[in-house]
């Protein structure tokens, strides 16, 4: 938006002639600006009229309003269904950059944004060498016995450097946090004694959760859990890491019409929140309440705040909860025009951030998967779901019917960067590929569990999707049966190496590196405990999965050709794209059975990168779905003289032999090998 716009400088600014607050309210007819003493936050010390102007921007200046000061809007207003106003009530000011917590409630205050960057610098990683790690600020840290214990579960101890070595080590290049912006646990989960873990309920959108801060932090004044919040993203651009946050725009924490009235509720209902002419929230997020980003003061309040993060706080990228809710217009529907969506990867601003889509919500035509504006990434979960399926249910399936459901096509084309999904134009770089996010089974309870275990969280296991594509082997849960733990672990490796070594931007959930449990429950948002924390003492069958997560990364690291920044066009050379070619067991063309046919689960992926910054490069990745061995013949191609073995899920301490095009090689039963082309 241009800085003409009459919405420009919402919040507080600190001018000559001291602080001034603008607030935006279409519906109010009064506004007023309170002030607080810094020793005992209930007791307003000064109250100041503000002024509208023509496009509903209310106004004050005045010298009391310094950095520090604790403040609050209260607002008046007419009644009827869809306005909610109450001038008794102290609210939060929605562009507030700083929260102080209450006896009663909460205080916004002007906040210090004084911090020395010396010389940091974000790491600019390109999209084609991103991996992303999808971690909890506390819980990565929380069991960390070499953390300082005053500093676990901090943002201080995330960027320990014990914390920081072990991501290096691993390989991935950026860290996904969940919810870092201020929430609340909702009023249900309170009076049940359990609270908002995952943090998907969000109070204001300027600052930072101060319980994820360090004690010294929370008691050290205006400033100090910002400034613990921008040491931890220091350290880690320092060290090559880049930081992303999981935003939620799309509701916030005021919850349904009887929920907690803090902010948007209480300044402009009618405007902030999607409700009929009744004054019934039309809720497309199941979350009680959905922001209305047909107004301009809403999209208006994300492009700020995205800025803010982006560039004060210096946040490399951001992935959108239920972002399809960003992309509904003023009739409700999804536009993929939509002007948020567009701004928000246009906006000068916002220039190489990183923006992921999770391209859907639960209203109608929720479901967007693809239809994101050039310029955004999208969580895949087809591609989820095919992996899953083709190494689980699929499996299962064939010990009760004698045969796989499907053959391998579908798998082949997520495989490739799912063209079919994403459009020429946006690439394979438009997919998030992901097997497993921090909602769902993790990736070693995928291969244990077939139902998911949910009765801890409180609603006798109805929460939680019942779609999990997962295959237990034959026990559910825990087993010491050594034939089982094998197919397990394996299925792990080929669930790891099915999306470390496809075209598309990798997301791995924290832990799933090691094999972590959570015993089966595959919604763990309400437990706030060793069920979620990252445990940092492991077994020796989680070190070897370590190990092979690790070399996986290395891998794909190393050979260009799995990570393609183009989709390849026949005839054309495109650069940075990979020319594929596909051949069956018998290293000739694939057939249309040999695609189609649940009795033919094999294929071998020959991919040759198209240089532009790297050198050339070339892979034969071999994948076979079925419960028994197979021998294939390694297909001839011109300019191929032979093929290095790199990788085998079967066997990860097989020797790295090279063998001539048509050499015939057994493959084990469900299992993938990956090749150097030379």
């Amino acid at each position: 938006m241009p800085e003409t716009d009459p919405l420009r400088d919402l919040g507080v600014q600190l001018t000559p002639n001291g602080g001034r607050l603008r607030v935006w309210s279409e519906s109010a007819s009064a506004l007023e600006l309170c002030l607080f003493s810094e020793k005992d936050l209930n007791w307003a010390t000064e109250s100041i009229p503000l002024v509208r102007d023509s496009h509903g921007v209310w106004e004050v200046t005045t010298p009391n309003l310094a950095a520090g000061t604790r403040y609050s809007v209260r607002a008046s207003g007419p009644t009827g269904p869809m306005n909610q106003f109450d001038p008794t009530l102290h609210l939060i000011d929605p562009w507030a950059r700083g929260l102080a917590r209450t006896s009663t409630g909460w205080r916004s205050y002007v906040q210090n944004d004084a911090f020395d960057w010396a010389g940091s610098t974000k790491p600019q990683t390109p999209l084609d060498h991103t991996v992303i790690y999808e971690a909890h600020a506390k819980g990565m840290s929380k069991l960390n016995p070499a953390v300082p214990e005053e500093l676990r579960g901090t943002y201080a101890g995330l960027a320990h450097e014990t914390a920081i070595e072990y991501l290096k080590d691993l390989g991935v290049t950026a860290i996904q946090l969940l919810p870092v912006q201020q929430f609340v646990s909702e009023q249900r989960l309170l009076k049940q004694n359990l609270s908002n873990y995952w943090g998907y309920n969000t109070l204001n959108f300027f600052t930072p959760h101060a319980a994820y801060a360090s004690r010294a932090a929370q008691t050290g004044g205006t400033g100090a859990v910002l400034r613990e919040f921008k040491g931890m993203v220091k350290l880690l651009h320092e060290a090559g890491l880049e930081v992303y946050m999981d935003v939620v725009y799309n509701h916030t924490a005021e919850e349904g019409r009887t929920g907690p009235t803090t902010s948007l509720r209480g300044i402009d209902n009618a405007n902030y929140y999607r409700q009929n002419s009744l004054g019934d929230y039309i809720d497309v997020t199941g979350c009680g309440n959905t922001v209305n980003f047909a107004t301009p003061a809403a999209q208006r309040l994300v492009l700020d705040s995205l800025r803010y993060w982006a560039n004060e706080v210096q946040i490399d990228g951001f992935r959108f909860d239920l972002a399809a809710t960003l992309g509904r217009d003023a009739g409700i529907e999804f536009d993929p025009h939509h002007p948020l969506l567009e701004a928000i990867v246009s906006d000068p601003a916002l220039k190489n951030v990183k923006m992921i889509a999770e391209p859907w919500d639960v209203g109608m035509g929720g479901w967007q998967v693809g239809n994101f504006p050039d310029g955004w990434s999208e969580w895949n979960d087809g591609f989820r779901d095919q992996a899953r399926e083709f190494w689980l249910t699929d499996i299962g399936a064939a010990r009760v019917h004698g045969v796989p459901p499907i053959g391998i096509g579908p798998l082949a084309g997520k495989l490739a960067g799912s063209a079919g999904v994403f459009s020429q134009e946006r690439g394979p770089l438009a997919s998030v590929n992901f097997v497993t996010a921090h909602d769902g089974f993790t990736l070693a309870d995928l291969t244990a569990y077939n139902q998911k275990h949910n009765l801890g969280n409180g609603e006798n296991n109805r929460d939680g999707t019942d779609s999990n594509y997962s295959f237990n082997y034959g026990v559910e849960g825990p087993t010491h049966d050594p034939a089982i733990l094998g197919s397990r672990d394996k299925a792990v490796r080929n669930l790891l190496g099915t999306l470390l070594l496809s075209a598309g931007v990798p997301m791995i959930t924290a832990g799933d590196e090691f094999g972590r449990s959570q015993r089966g429950n595959n919604n763990a948002y309400c437990h706030d405990s060793e069920l979620t924390w990252l445990p940092w003492e492991h077994w020796d069958w989680q070190d070897d999965l370590f190990r092979v997560s690790k070399k996986l990364l290395r891998l794909r690291r190393e050979n260009p050709a799995l990570r393609p920044v183009r989709f390849a066009v026949n005839g054309e050379t495109v650069p940075s794209a990979s020319q594929m070619d596909w051949f069956n067991k018998e290293g000739l063309s694939m057939s249309v059975d040999d695609w189609d046919s649940p009795s033919e689960r094999t294929l071998q992926y020959l991919a040759a990168s198209t240089p532009e910054f790297e050198d050339f490069n070339r892979i034969l990745l071999i994948v076979h779905g079925l419960e028994r061995s197979e021998t294939v013949c390694l297909p001839e191609h011109e300019g191929v003289t032979g093929y290095e073995l790199l990788w085998n899920s079967a066997d990860d301490n097989a020797t790295s032999e090279t063998y001539a095009p048509t050499t015939e090689l057994v493959l084990a039963p469900t299992s993938m090998q990956l090749f150097r082309a030379i």
